[in-house]
């Protein structure tokens, strides 16, 4: 399924994409480059905006949970990557434990991991699924809407090593953002390998941290094309100590918020783009689209009400909000079904597997589309974000979706050097 795009595609947007198809060959060379100096994360998802004067990422997920949205057509690409990632940490790896989040009541969560093990367990590894719960103390079987299990085992921590009764993995893979932080069963495991770190955990990483590595990744990809980093990078900004409840920081934030529009102001004027600007302003850590708000002026920000209030000043697991990313919001004009939609890349590794649309047909196409009222529409990326067509027109969907491919796996790249540079000095050292 190819979406709706409102735009007529004549202007930036367009001139980026013949730009990749262009130099596609300078691109892979470039990222093969970059990816013998960096090491990807294990696996990830990216959203991304088309706004149709620019492609930029507006979110990077290391603990991506929507494996069950992808298209069953792309299982081939998935279980090829899942290799190419094993190989790449541990060559001889049998054995690996999946921990996911506490979501057992969560239906489409539990078959994201199914999923997941599935395609890891078609990768050569026997794969069991430990879980955090205390109430977890014995097997743990959970039914699936398509008649199957999933099934839980109380994790068992012996020295430096984790695993199951009985399950001696060589890897654990977490699917748990750690947004409450690390649990002690999972710190100090040296003697195995913990995928994402766990300083990736929403628990100390921080969305502008990325973002701020996105700028090096984006300027550098600028100059090796020789377009404004502008056209696939979000302006972004950052403003710490608030407190929404006490309405402490609010003037701080209103200051940022206009100076971030100022400068955006002055790129939709250099382009002549007629479109608002507008910010969001989020969560500097956490998920699932909690603690969001889009603004299109810096009073918008001062004297929110209760419900703004609340709705801002706590994310997943009850955490506090104290710092917040202002960042600038990126129009989406793609359509499916008359929903507004935003496409997600999901990558492992290095390689995109698959994607989807996030559609929301009750959102506006400056707003955040990850909340109630969602639904997604797989689309099969297995040749498209592969093999684009410079036979075909610029934004035919194989060269429309190799530009997805392409903005995502900068962010992939961006989150490699995030982890790097925030990783603690022992890990540094070892």
């Amino acid at each position: 399924m190819v979406p709706h795009l409102k735009t007529a595609l004549s202007g930036p947007l367009l001139d980026l994409e013949r730009g990749l198809l262009d130099n596609a060959t300078r691109i892979e060379q470039w990222f093969r480059s970059e990816w013998l100096e960096h090491v990807p994360p294990f696996y990830g998802s990216v959203d991304l905006r088309n706004s149709g004067f620019k492609l930029a990422p507006v979110d990077m997920n290391l603990f991506p949970g929507g494996f069950n949205n992808l298209s069953a057509d792309v299982m081939p690409l998935c279980v090829q990557a899942a290799h190419a990632a094993v190989e790449r940490i541990c060559p001889n790896a049998k054995r690996l434990l999946l921990v996911p989040e506490n979501h057992t009541r969560n239906q489409y969560y539990l078959q994201n991991v199914a999923r997941l093990a599935e395609i890891l367990r078609l990768a050569g590894l026997e794969v069991r699924i430990g879980s955090l719960l205390a109430d977890v103390t014995a097997p743990t079987p959970l039914s699936l809407p398509d008649g199957s299990e999933l099934l839980l085992e109380p994790l068992v921590r012996s020295g430096n090593r984790l695993g199951l009764k009985d399950f001696d993995p060589c890897t654990v893979l977490l699917n748990n953002d750690l947004s409450a932080g690390a649990p002690a069963i999972l710190q100090g495991l040296d003697e195995q390998w913990l995928l994402p770190p766990i300083h990736a955990g929403w628990a100390t990483r921080r969305k502008s941290t990325h973002f701020a590595a996105y700028d090096q990744v984006a300027n550098d990809f600028g100059h090796l094309l020789g377009i404004d980093p502008w056209l696939v990078n979000p302006y972004f900004g950052r403003c710490g100590e608030i407190d929404f409840h006490e309405r402490t920081g609010e003037e701080r934030l209103a200051a940022e918020v206009d100076s971030l529009l100022t400068k955006i102001r002055a790129k939709y004027a250099e382009y002549g783009i007629e479109e608002t600007p507008f910010v969001v302003v989020k969560a500097d850590a956490g998920t699932y689209g909690m603690g969001v708000m889009t603004v299109r002026d810096a009073s918008e920000v001062i004297g929110l009400n209760r419900r703004q209030r609340n709705k801002m000043s706590v994310v997943k697991e009850g955490l506090q909000v104290s710092e917040v990313i202002i960042q600038e919001g990126v129009h989406t004009l793609e359509t499916v079904n008359g929903g507004v939609a935003e496409p997600v890349v999901y990558m492992m590794d290095h390689y995109v597997i698959g994607g989807f649309y996030r559609v929301h047909k009750d959102r506006g196409r400056d707003e955040n589309l990850n909340a109630p009222g969602m639904h997604f529409e797989p689309l099969a990326f297995e040749a498209c974000c592969n093999v684009p067509d410079c036979k075909k027109a610029v934004d035919a969907a194989p060269n429309r979706f190799y530009a997805y491919g392409v903005i995502a796996r900068l962010a992939l790249l961006a989150a490699s050097l995030e982890i790097e540079q925030t990783a603690p000095a022992e890990e540094v050292e070892a």
